[in-house]
């Protein structure tokens, strides 16, 4: 295996990693670049943030669960690279010192790498940018000073690899497809083998549960699954295309869902997670099942030369088991455009990057202030992400007021009996869909219902 990168800007080859070591590992222990630290190990903190440049520009990416075979033709760069070739420091990390925004140092790395891929990329969101750098000492207000105060600063010139990506290309060995061809020929040679697309969750096998695979995909390099086609009546996402992506493509048809997406993960883990991934994992919490069920999204799966294409909420048939035959894997998702009617509801313990206890989705059309159609959909309530069939026969037909949907309200109990665990009880789950309904309707009658609105 050989795998072949830019590091802070110099061109490296490696050639005796196995395929699950980590880049924070290879960073720490064989490179010596301590800047780059170990805190969670599963992506959350966001004190192992690296910029990571390809073809489509930088990301910020979290290196406790980024495989180094993910690297392969891009270029890394850690904190020790953020500073000038004569030691000039990045306009961020000037403004972090100038404004207080460190003090044990621990987190403040990630920080400034989070800091300046949105610097590079002109983006002053800072709220949402540093959401996946946890800080518990000198806490967000210096940060984000800091972040304003070095927004009008010019990108430095030391900072873009793009141009010299070319320079940089290791072997293609199988498990490294270029295209969905070469895949389908991977896979069904070994259909054993873990498909890898962002590693946000099989990277958690490896670091937490020390699972070692002896058999790996990476599918990062195959560009044709990372295209998103828009129509007049639908949206086709490639599998690979990562959640970033997803939400900034949604966002002017169905602004709920992509505010969810927003609040599911980090900037770091969505630019790694892709919509592929988290439908094929099969996660019964997984939080873009229920609004592509809502939808009626379809899913286009490949085995070989052979395709079919089935609804999503056909996909999941019980806890971890899904309707993918040895050597299938998912190729496209495909979202149809209507009426902005989706609601999307997500309750977590905390607001930002976290488990969903219940994530509700809702479509539902309603005339003559009678409901015509609805499609319900929830995950955390049931071993699949599932429709609430129940409620919406129920819901049929009925008006369109609080006193309307009480049947279809109390209907959710015939569709779902949760489990309890260390998230939520059965019964508050439970409750907690039946909530969700009443803001729907809610929300459709003009009522404030945003938690955020609502704070200030």
């Amino acid at each position: 295996m050989e795998i072949a990168f830019l590091l802070n800007g110099e061109p490296v080859t490696v050639t005796d990693a196995a395929p699950t070591e980590t880049l924070l590992d290879w960073l720490r222990e064989r490179r010596g670049l301590k800047g780059t630290k170990e805190g969670c190990n599963e992506g959350d903190c966001g004190a192992c943030t690296v910029m990571v440049t390809d073809d489509a520009g930088a990301k910020a990416l979290n290196a406790c669960i980024l495989f180094l075979p993910q690297l392969e033709g891009k270029a890394v760069r850690t904190v020790e690279g953020l500073s000038g070739p004569a030691g000039e420091m990045h306009p961020v990390q000037d403004a972090l010192v100038r404004h207080h925004g460190s003090q044990c140092g621990f987190c403040t790395p990630g920080f400034a790498v989070s800091m300046a891929v949105a610097h590079a990329q002109g983006d002053r969101a800072t709220d949402d940018r540093v959401a996946g750098n946890l800080c518990r000492c000198t806490g967000y207000a210096p940060i984000v000073r800091a972040a304003d105060a070095a927004a009008g600063v010019p990108v430095p010139d030391w900072i873009d690899d793009s141009a010299a990506l070319a320079k940089v290309r290791g072997d293609h060995a199988p498990y490294r497809p270029e295209s969905s061809d070469a895949l389908a020929a991977a896979y069904a040679a070994e259909p054993d083998a873990v498909l890898v697309a962002g590693a946000t969750d099989v990277g958690l096998w490896v670091t937490k549960q020390l699972r070692e695979l002896d058999k790996v995909i990476f599918l990062d390099g195959c560009a044709d699954l990372k295209g998103i086609d828009v129509s007049d009546t639908e949206i086709r996402f490639g599998a690979m295309v990562d959640m970033n992506r997803v939400r900034e493509a949604l966002a002017p048809h169905y602004p709920s869902y992509a505010e969810m997406i927003r609040r599911y993960g980090s900037y770091q883990v969505r630019g790694a997670a892709t919509i592929g991934g988290n439908i094929a994992n099969g996660s019964p919490i997984g939080d873009n099942p229920p609004p592509l069920i809502a939808l009626g999204a379809t899913l286009h799966l490949r085995k070989g030369d052979a395709r079919r294409t089935m609804p999503v909420e056909e996909f999941f048939i019980d806890y971890g088991k899904q309707d993918l035959q040895p050597g299938e894997f998912l190729e496209a998702i495909t979202v149809p455009l209507k009426p902005d009617l989706l609601k999307v509801y997500k309750l977590s313990k905390r607001f930002d990057q976290d488990i969903s206890a219940v994530c509700g989705a809702f479509f539902i059309t309603v005339e003559d202030g009678k409901v015509a159609q609805a499609r319900i959909a929830f995950g955390g309530m049931a071993g699949t992400p599932k429709r609430a069939t129940a409620c919406e026969t129920t819901l049929t037909g009925a008006d369109w007021t609080e006193d309307g949907i009480a049947p279809a309200i109390a209907a959710l109990a015939e569709d779902f009996s949760p489990l309890s665990d260390m998230r939520a009880s059965s019964a508050y789950r439970l409750g907690t869909a039946q909530s969700m309904l009443v803001r729907a309707w809610a929300e459709d009658t003009g009522a404030a219902t945003s938690v955020l609105g609502m704070a200030s």
